[in-house]
């Protein structure tokens, strides 16, 4: 899987959301609390543009229909069984990197 950039870690604060895409796949990337992660960035309701949404604290609000995720674990607020699809950060000289497929 390749290493995309996406960021600087200081265009990244905290509480803050960005999206990035490689191919035909679309990433939610999220700071909480000075961490980043990175889940799948359509919503599996309506294909909704979760990065376009809301972080409130750790959960990533869809802007269309207001499901909501976890951004650390990628779960529904209210369906264990509707999990989004997680991707591995990692930062190099400051710069953020999404493992994507």
């Amino acid at each position: 899987m390749p290493l995309v950039k996406v960021s600087h870690k200081s265009d990244l604060p905290a509480g803050s959301l960005r999206e990035a895409t490689h191919g035909n796949t679309t990433v939610a990337i999220c700071n909480y609390q000075g961490e980043i992660y990175a889940v799948h960035g359509i919503c599996p309701h309506r294909g909704g543009p979760l990065a376009q949404g809301a972080l409130h604290g750790n959960m990533l609000v869809c802007p269309w229909h207001a499901w909501e995720f976890d951004c650390v674990t990628g779960a529904h607020d209210f369906n264990p069984n509707v999990v989004l699809p997680k991707y591995t950060i990692s930062e190099r000289n400051g710069d953020v990197y999404v493992d994507i497929p």
